[in-house]
Formats: C-alpha cells, structure tokens, sequence
C-alpha cells in the first residue's frame, strides 16, 4: 500500500519547456491525496526558490537533505561545516568560479558569469544577489552551487571531505554535507510520519534523484531522465511534457 509520494522538481514536477506542473500532474495529485497518500518535495532548491505550485506538500526535503521541515516543524538541518566552506571559497575565489551559496532562508551569488546567468535561465529563478567572496564567509551554509566542469570535482572533493558532490548538470554541481541526501531526508520524513520505506514511492529525473529512487519503495524515474537514472530505477514513465506522473500513478493506484 502507498502511503508517501516524494517528488523531484526540475524537469520531475516542473517542465524545463513550460516552468509549469501540467494538468496531468494535478490530476494525479488529486488521486493521490483522495487515496490517503501524503505528498512531498525533495529537490536540491533551497527554501528561497521553490516556486509556489497548484498542489499540496506534506513536508519538503530541500537543499539535497540538508533542511528537512513540514509546514509546522523543521526536521532536520545540516550545514556544511563552516572551515570546508571556506575552502571551497578559497578555490572559488582563486580559480575565478561562478558560485552560490544556500542558507536557510537566503541565497547569494559571487563572481558572475554567461554559466551561471544560463543556469538561472534554464531553471527559470531570480538570480540573488551579487556579493564578494568575503561576504560568504559568515554565512551558515547548507548548499553550494560550484559553476564548474566534470575535471575539477575530483580536486575539489579532496579539498572537501566531509561534502559530497551529487551532480546533476554537465555545467555545474551542488556541494553538501555527507551524510545529506535525498534518501537520507526520505527516511527522516517516514520516521516522523509513521511510513515504511516499502510503502513510499518516488519520482525524478536528474543524478540527485539516484538515491532517492533506490531508496523508495518504488522509483520511478521519468521517461526525459538519462539512462543511468532510469537503470536506478524500479519503473520508467513517460517525459515530463507527456503526463509522466499522471501516468505512473494511473498504473500504481487501483
């Protein structure tokens, strides 16, 4: 029996063409909510840029596990520790890189580039405001943006021990603790609840969702992910501009 559905938001819930939730999806949130079933985020946005949608959550896992919280508690919150923060600063600083950072409730940009103003088209937000590198430092950060290549993640994760790279995107990675994860926030969510792993399902479509989906009870990846997030998969729906979730629900629920 499906008692939790967790869902991605880029290119899972919101279309990278429209930036809007279909009418499919709203249907079968409607199903879902009718059958018992609670719904929630779980998405690498922080706080400050999750976008108000036309359905409902239970609760949201935001900034790749790294602030867990119902519209009532706050779960969980991890932040990266504050000297391998500085660290990534550092090499940000000295390598010239676009990069943000997340806290819980505000964002900031430093060093500006075409990269990073081509992220923000793509996934349709404010881009925040612009400060320097030494601005960041007092910050309590809970996720980076790095607007970096693939060759560089292996000498900035030796910079980072204790953080994790879950990328996504050819162009850039997110920076998190270890240990923050989507499943992680998923188990976290199900403990408050009284959910059984076994009873939980998920949707996504990018890298970060990986996890999320191995870890549901059934993950179901959508038919616009790549093929090493459809392998990690327990089913694949159709693309996102095709009803994927409508879809998928219509199957799962009787």
């Amino acid at each position: 029996m499906i008692k939790a559905a967790f869902f991605d938001i880029d290119g899972t819930l919101l279309s990278f063409k429209t930036h809007r939730i279909s009418e499919g999806t709203i249907r079968a949130f409607d199903r879902l909510h009718r059958a018992g079933v609670r719904t929630f985020l779980s998405t690498g946005r922080p706080p400050v840029l999750i976008p108000d949608m036309p359905v409902s959550f239970d609760g949201t896992i935001s900034m790749n596990g790294g602030f867990v919280y119902t519209p009532d508690n706050i779960i969980a919150r991890h932040p990266i520790a504050s000297d391998e923060g500085n660290a990534w600063l550092d090499y940000a600083e000295r390598n010239r890189l676009c990069t943000m950072v997340f806290t819980q409730d505000s964002m900031f940009l430093a060093q500006p580039n075409d990269i990073g103003r081509q992220i923000r088209d793509q996934l349709e937000f404010t881009m925040p405001p612009t400060v320097e590198i030494n601005q960041m430092r007092d910050q309590t950060i809970f996720q980076i943006i790095a607007v970096m290549t693939p060759d560089r993640d292996t000498e900035v994760q030796a910079l980072l021990p204790h953080c994790r790279l879950p990328r996504w995107h050819p162009r850039f990675t997110d920076i998190v603790a270890h240990g923050n994860s989507k499943s992680h926030g998923m188990s976290l969510i199900c403990q408050h609840f009284g959910i059984r792993q076994e009873e939980t399902i998920a949707f996504g479509d990018g890298g970060n969702d990986i996890d999320m989906l191995q870890w549901a009870g059934t993950g179901i990846a959508m038919g616009n992910a790549d093929d090493t997030v459809k392998a990690a998969a327990d089913m694949v729906t159709s693309d996102v501009d095709n009803e994927g979730i409508e879809h998928a629900i219509n199957h799962l629920l009787p």
